[in-house]
């Protein structure tokens, strides 16, 4: 079994941490806090792309800045939503190191599990390394039935039509070298919800070498969730979109 120490990994690289935000102000000092917990000895900084939030997200990231350094964490904030898609390509722009690492602040991905990606990326040599909730050891927690029924029938409905390759297409917990995310960034149209299955459907037609690492996703504890039945109607576009682009 992997222990999730940094001390072991990611030595000689240096890692970004996007982190997209909009009334994150209670999860994102915890998720920052748990960050610099699990990766003690990795380079890496935090980049908050904060979309305009009006609960004083950003008041909090100046003040984690304050105790962190601003060369740990850099706030990149925008004037109001444009999208997720958008926000890691902002992210990108001022990234520093040799890889990205892109994840929720709402502390749905744990930050525990950085230390497998890296690991994994070191022993395997991957362009990404995604996280997954459908293999042994993955999984979901604090969903009703319904949820876990919707979202295991939307992965399995696009595994059938795209067959991208990997056991968790809708997940937003990976870590890509900077040059990959760059290129596979610059050809997705998707902005939604959508965009993480075109990112990594994208990387896959494009032979990039992909290895998964099982983690427990974990339903926000405070804010409210941002999908909803339009984000399902939306997935079914991508999917329809992503079957006859690629």
């Amino acid at each position: 079994m992997v222990k999730n120490k940094g001390s072991d990994v990611g030595v000689h690289n240096k890692y970004s941490i996007i982190i997209p935000t909009y009334n994150e102000r209670l999860n994102i000092a915890l998720i920052v806090f748990l960050v610099f917990k699990h990766l003690r000895d990795v380079d890496f900084e935090i980049i908050v792309v904060d979309d305009g939030s009006p609960d004083g997200t950003q008041d909090i990231v100046k003040q984690l800045q304050n105790v962190y350094g601003e060369d740990r964490i850099l706030l990149r904030a925008r004037p109001r939503k444009l999208g997720l898609g958008t926000a890691y390509i902002h992210g990108l722009k001022h990234a520093s190191g040799e890889f990205v690492v892109i994840m929720d602040a709402d502390l749905s991905h744990h930050p525990k599990y950085l230390p497998s990606f890296i690991r994994k990326q070191n022993e395997t040599g991957a362009n990404i390394v995604t996280g997954t909730r459908y293999v042994k050891d993955g999984g979901v927690h604090g969903w009703n039935l319904m949820r876990k029924l919707t979202s295991r029938g939307a992965n399995v409905l696009a595994q059938t039509l795209l067959w991208p390759g990997v056991s968790d297409l809708t997940g937003s917990f990976r870590l890509y070298q900077k040059s990959v995310l760059d290129d596979v960034i610059k050809s997705c149209v998707s902005k939604g919800y959508v965009f993480q299955m075109e990112m990594i459907v994208r990387a896959s037609r494009k032979n990039y070498h992909i290895e998964e690492v099982p983690i427990t996703f974990v339903d926000r504890v405070f804010g409210s969730s941002k999908l909803g039945g339009s984000e399902i109607v939306e997935y079914l576009k991508g999917l329809v979109y992503l079957l006859l682009t690629t």
